[in-house]
């Protein structure tokens, strides 16, 4: 049986793909522990700047595997072990040192948005559909989803999402601050890609300081927020790369940052 998560490097960027376009890439605990595994180990390879999530096939992911969650519906600690390992892993994505890059095909349903959300960008495919399909069979999220798609959409967008079922469009995705770029189907994974390698290009520990303002700022208030970026600022300015980024910019040159 092949992996159900292709894992590889172009240049510096770490790829994660789906690899079961046979069952529309849903995810399965196999799936989670091998998403985890790649990108801890892309973590730990300094030559790595970014990470691209990615699927095969047509769709990008319709969700759970909903035939694994049946079979542990008698077992309530298989089933809790479920859960949990793929909310920590998501958790685990959004949390990641590295900027996480995402680019949706076809369907991104149910576990799939959930997967989706916990990245940092997002590119959707023309004739990608996006949609939070837990109500229309007796189940509510469980790996996030409830609290990004709140915390992006706004309550009322989110709650409406959730409750009718219905897909949106890239399009309205987009709109709706879902999705960052929209792209013809042909050029998805190319455009993801590029924009990957962009970001090889900047300070790794500038970019992961971002990250974690944002994420550690969102539930502060103001004043906690500008102390939060203060101390940060403060103590990035003696490093290595901003002094190579000052000199690329007094002597006009691109920086060769060494994080």
């Amino acid at each position: 049986m092949s992996d159900p998560v292709a894992v590889s490097t172009e240049g510096s960027v770490g790829i994660i793909e789906l690899a079961r376009p046979e069952k529309f890439n849903c995810l399965s605990l196999q799936v989670h522990e091998h998403i985890a595994a790649a990108r801890a180990g892309f973590e730990a390879d300094r030559d790595i700047r970014s990470i691209l999530i990615r699927a095969q096939g047509k769709h990008f992911c319709t969700g759970a595997d909903l035939a694994e969650v049946k079979g542990k519906l008698n077992d309530p600690a298989a089933l809790d072990h479920f859960i949990a390992f793929g909310m920590n892993n998501l958790r685990a994505l959004e949390t990641s040192s590295l900027p996480v890059v995402v680019a949706v095909q076809g369907l991104c349903l149910a576990g799939g948005i959930e997967l989706m959300l916990a990245c940092d960008v997002c590119f959707g495919a023309e004739t990608a559909q996006f949609g939070d399909q837990h109500a229309q069979f007796g189940l509510i999220p469980g790996w996030g989803g409830s609290q990004r798609l709140t915390r992006l959409m706004g309550q009322r967008r989110a709650l409406d999402l959730m409750f009718s079922a219905r897909w949106l469009k890239a399009d309205e995705a987009k709109a709706a601050g879902l999705v960052n770029y929209v792209v013809p189907d042909a050029e998805l994974h190319q455009t993801a890609l590029e924009y990957c390698q962009k970001i090889a290009t900047r300070s790794r520990p500038g970019i992961a300081e971002m990250k974690r303002l944002a994420r550690e700022g969102a539930d502060l208030g103001i004043d906690q927020k500008m102390r939060l970026e203060r101390d940060a600022a403060v103590r990035a300015l003696p490093s290595d790369d901003v002094a190579e980024g000052l000199d690329a910019f007094e002597n006009r040159r691109d920086p060769a940052f060494k994080g």
